[in-house]
């Protein structure tokens, strides 16, 4: 990853703190005070333009959006170990299933809290750059001579915070580790099998989002699909969710399935309603953090609708398509 360049931050650092100190040894004082003052204002505009330019703003409010939507994980490490049962025979087990299960919830939450707490300071420091932007713009584009001059060490100041943001904005783009003060693993049942240092860090997995060009609804079924960011040969356990949106007093059931594949049909609906769906993974053992789940809502049919010529091309173009995942796991 390219980090940004602060070569700038020396050269304004070593420019001098007033102006008098440059004019004094200048038979013309307000010559030399004129190009003080368009070098560090080129300095100020190079900052704005390349380290701390609106595209780089973007770029970060991007990625701290998509993490947001992130699920969070424990990584555990080591993954296995030779244990050895009561006969002396050495198994290959899964260090996950060793660890106490109380204090592997403690870690989840620690997990959680390190997470959310990561979350708004990211926030917080983009918004600390966006304001820092927007008042060192202020100083080059509006301000008039004296005043830029006045506020050189406010100027110089900002600066310098700024840049620290960056750099704090960089080392917490990635989850970190957790400290771990304590044994995880009971050690009653390992009949003297000694376990490596366990070490706990977070990581994280793109949400599970639908693919609105191939979901629809048509009189009274729907077919959902939906893609991961993630690179993975298996298709990861999902819920997918769904809820009949109510008018008046109706009320409606949210019903949810375990899907093993990456699209489903849904079918038995009402002609002519609204349903919201919503996919995110099955919850796993070293989930912490996972609050975004991606919604889309749907409307079918209206019986009349059925028979106009709107649906019946959709039923023509999408019937012989639908009935290939006709074998897909459906609800009941």
């Amino acid at each position: 990853m390219q980090q940004p360049s602060f070569g700038f931050v020396a050269a304004i650092s070593n420019e001098p703190k007033s102006s008098l100190e440059r004019t004094a040894h200048r038979e013309e004082g307000g010559s030399a005070t004129w190009e003080l003052y368009l070098r560090r204002r080129s300095l100020i505009q190079q900052f704005l333009r390349s380290s701390l330019s609106l595209r780089y703003l973007q770029k970060q409010q991007d990625k701290v959006h998509a993490l947001k939507r992130c699920s969070f994980y424990l990584d555990i490490e080591p993954k296995y170990v030779n244990v050895r049962d009561q006969n002396h025979v050495l198994h290959r087990t899964e260090v996950l299933q060793l660890i106490d299960q109380q204090r592997l919830q403690r870690m989840r939450k620690m997990g959680k809290a390190q997470t959310q707490i990561q979350l708004l300071l990211l926030t917080e420091l983009l918004e600390q750059l966006q304001q820092g932007w927007e008042e060192l713009n202020f100083y080059v584009e509006v301000c008039d001579t004296v005043t830029f001059f006045s506020q050189w060490d406010r100027i110089r100041q900002k600066l310098s915070k700024l840049t620290g943001f960056m750099e704090t904005l960089l080392s917490l783009e990635f989850p970190g580790k957790i400290c771990v003060k304590h044994s995880l693993v009971s050690h009653a049942d390992l009949t003297g099998t000694r376990l490596p240092s366990i070490r706990l860090s977070l990581y994280t997995k793109m949400p599970v989002v639908f693919d609105r060009s191939e979901s629809f609804a048509l009189k009274n079924w729907a077919r959902l699909k939906w893609v991961t960011g993630n690179q993975e040969s298996h298709l990861e356990q999902c819920e997918l969710s769904f809820k009949l949106l109510t008018v008046g007093l109706e009320t409606g059931v949210n019903r949810t399935r375990q899907v093993s594949s990456s699209s489903c049909i849904v079918p038995d609906l009402k002609p002519g309603r609204s349903y919201e769906f919503t996919i995110r993974r099955s919850p796993e053992q070293t989930l912490v953090f996972d609050e975004w789940h991606d919604t889309i809502v749907l409307t079918t049919c209206t019986a009349e609708d059925w028979w106009s010529s709107t649906c019946a091309k959709e039923d023509e173009v999408t019937h012989g398509r639908a009935s290939r995942f006709i074998h897909l796991k459906s609800y009941e």
